[in-house]
């Protein structure tokens, strides 16, 4: 078990345990594959395998759950925990209809040794380790915190026949991303409220702010995209050749 940075008291370290759930149990139907996007490579290696290293190689990162499909468990366990060594990986889970679902069941699985938890997309994998490992640290100190971009481009609100209603004034705006980090307490209790008020949100943090929990914003990277569509995958291609460029 790591030591790590508490709350509280400068320079007081103590021995706690940080848990990751990777929600990797999405289809590939915007990718017009059957296959799950996840498992879709670039750089000749699957995507999830690329984002579950991040975590691998995060010392501050002691547990990671993954949540792929029922029927996809077995290929999970075979094709991408044991044969790329991610040792991390506590247990493949099975996912439920939606994301929030499978989130939930990754909850589950916790144990009173996780004092935080960071939630994070399979399909997000130029996670950088240093923005992964600053969001934990402000989640820290305060109890939640999310990464996200800035808005670049110019937002309207429109009606139902496509009418601009109004420009929004973009400058507080974030595009939101994960990781999002929580601790464990808050995000439990924010998805047992949530389910028992069927409230199903678009992100984890949402759940959080219903509850009146402040969740603090970090500023994320463009570069930090969800592979979604073939469009994506290409995109994902070029990130790698930069990056590959940087270090020569």
């Amino acid at each position: 078990m790591n030591k790590k940075p508490g709350m509280g008291i400068p320079g007081f370290l103590f021995l706690m345990k940080i848990a990751a759930i990777i929600a990797a149990g999405g289809s590939g139907l915007r990718m017009g594959y059957s296959t799950p996007k996840t498992y879709l490579t670039f750089d000749s290696v699957p995507i999830i395998v690329h984002t579950l290293r991040i975590f691998q190689d995060s010392s501050l990162i002691d547990d990671i759950y993954l949540v792929v499909r029922e029927k996809d468990r077995e290929y999970a366990k075979n094709e991408i925990v044991e044969k790329y060594v991610l040792t991390k990986v506590g247990k493949i889970v099975a996912g439920g209809k939606e994301r929030q679902d499978s989130v939930y069941q990754g909850l589950t699985c916790l144990t009173h040794e996780h004092e935080f938890v960071v939630i994070h997309d399979g399909a997000r994998p130029f996670l950088e380790k240093e923005l992964l490992e600053k969001t934990i640290r402000i989640a820290m100190k305060g109890g939640a915190a999310i990464t996200g971009v800035p808005v670049k481009d110019t937002v309207k609100s429109i009606n139902k026949l496509r009418m601009i209603k109004k420009t929004i004034d973009r400058q507080n705006l974030f595009l939101i991303q994960t990781p999002q980090v929580f601790k464990k307490d808050v995000i439990v209790k924010a998805y047992i409220a949530a389910y028992r008020d069927q409230y199903h949100g678009t992100d984890d943090s949402s759940l959080v702010e219903r509850l009146g929990i402040p969740v603090r914003m970090v500023e994320g990277s463009y570069e930090n995209i969800k592979i979604t569509t073939p469009d994506d995958l290409m995109l994902a291609e070029l990130i790698v050749q930069k990056r590959k460029s940087h270090t020569k």
